[in-house]
């Protein structure tokens, strides 16, 4: 059977679908991955990439850590692709229940997605590190050029898990939650390769495991079905129904 086919067969024989997505969601909206061969971490900075992105080097070089941010981190004009659009018409109709993602773009959100569980957090939410009030995105753009500050003083950090932290213990509980109960994960646009997300995987005991990804993971052998296309083409071929 054509996989196509395949995956919109066990989408119409599914009830409770979960979607478990990773940075290739966005690429098709003009947002860069981070381990492909044009990915951010195989482009030239002063500093590696991952470096850049720890919480060691955001509090002992703010203004570099903002410099970079603000350069590849933030991208309001891109806008939602055939993916994610056509998991928001599954949430419609009742056939997906949560959608865990890995991103920090909020183009769930923009597609009008619900029940959307951000492991990394998102661009959108910032926070005073001193007095822990909230701020929204257009508040940090004014500083640009800058180190965003809180009107008391204190400096503004995203709200994006950086390396050396840990991921929100509730938001990981939510998606275990979501998982046990799902009858089909669908994985899609991520190498599995970063953990404890990818660790999520062994919570599921349902029915279907399907993978979509360009490139090959060490899951791919327990899926139920392994589709190597960009997943913004295979989800434009699927019919809600």
């Amino acid at each position: 059977m054509d996989k196509i086919k395949e995956l919109q067969k066990i989408i119409n024989e599914s009830t409770g679908i979960v979607f478990f997505g990773g940075a290739g969601v966005s690429t098709e909206s003009g947002i860069p991955d981070f381990r492909s061969q044009d990915g951010l971490y195989n482009q030239k900075y002063d500093y590696p990439p991952e470096e850049i992105l720890s919480s060691r080097f955001f509090f002992n070089n703010t203004k570099e850590f903002y410099k970079f941010y603000f350069d590849k981190m933030i991208n309001l004009d891109v806008k939602p692709n055939d993916c994610h659009l056509k998991l928001k018409e599954l949430e419609d109709a009742g056939k997906l229940k949560c959608i865990i993602t890995q991103n920090i773009d909020g183009l769930h959100e923009m597609a009008g997605s619900k029940n959307v569980i951000t492991l990394h957090g998102t661009v959108y939410k910032n926070h005073c590190i001193d007095c822990n009030k909230q701020y929204d995105i257009d508040y940090v753009l004014r500083y640009k050029n800058d180190i965003p500050k809180c009107e008391c003083g204190g400096i503004i950090k995203p709200n994006v898990v950086l390396y050396e932290e840990a991921l929100n213990d509730q938001d990981m509980n939510l998606a275990i939650a979501n998982i046990l109960e799902a009858d089909t994960l669908i994985i899609g646009g991520t190498s599995l390769n970063v953990y404890p997300a990818a660790g999520l995987i062994r919570f599921f005991n349902g029915k279907n495991l399907i993978i979509i990804n360009k490139d090959a993971t060490s899951y791919d052998e327990l899926a139920t079905l392994v589709i190597r296309e960009p997943i913004g083409k295979v989800f434009k071929e699927i019919k809600v129904k």
